[in-house]
């Protein structure tokens, strides 16, 4: 059954009604999505994603290793510059290499082996390698679009499933759902319509709601 703006709207709403205001904190909307007849243990079926929403529940904090070449403009749009000199020091204090998490990375190409020696393990095994900014790359632009972009991975030992934030209860729901349908048109790009097995969205402390 194809994905509809309304079935996603539907199952939206039966969602918030069953969680909304219930909890002495703003509940996140997450989607679950199962598939059938795919072999996750090849590496090749796997889902690793990096998908835009237009509605973004919270914007992410950005951290820039950078170099010379973008320092200035970096410390104009980042939330964390981190220099070459600084990734050993990131390297050898935990405290410092789990502050890292909080952060989508950028980082000049010229970094980009020192960063993988360094921190290669620790921030690959936690999904947070740097993406590196592209040559002549409008800098601004850049962290504009990784502070809406969410990563959708499989995970675990391969299971036929993901999972990710959608939105917050206190998002229109006629945002989380063009957040859905783009997350869908992503997925389905990787994955055919007739794989997907279910759908649930559900408010972090709620009952999920069927959307297939």
């Amino acid at each position: 059954m194809p994905i509809t703006k309304e079935h996603i709207t539907k199952a939206l709403e039966a969602a918030l009604a069953e969680g909304k205001g219930k909890r002495k904190f703003t509940q996140s909307v997450d989607l679950a999505v199962g598939f059938k007849d795919i072999d996750f243990n090849k590496a090749e079926n796997r889902l690793n994603l990096d998908i835009v929403l237009p509605h973004p529940p919270k914007k992410a904090k950005i951290a820039i290793y950078a170099d010379a070449t973008i320092m200035t403009k970096a410390r104009e749009v980042a939330d964390l510059i981190i220099m070459a000199d600084e990734i050993p020091v990131y390297a050898s204090d935990k405290k410092k290499q789990k502050q890292l998490l909080d952060y989508n990375g950028l980082a000049a190409p010229s970094l980009m082996v020192p960063i993988g020696k360094a921190l290669g393990q620790f921030l690959g095994a936690k999904g947070r390698l740097p993406k590196p900014i592209m040559p002549n790359a409008d800098l601004k632009e850049v962290v504009e679009r990784t502070r809406r972009t969410i990563n959708i991975k499989s995970k675990g030992k391969y299971l036929p499933a993901v999972s990710c934030i959608i939105g917050n209860e206190n998002m229109p729901v006629a945002e989380m759902t063009e957040n859905v349908l783009t997350i869908f048109e992503a997925i389905e790009k990787k994955v055919p319509e007739h794989n997907i097995k279910s759908v649930f969205i559900k408010t972090t402390m709620g009952k999920p709601a069927k959307l297939l």
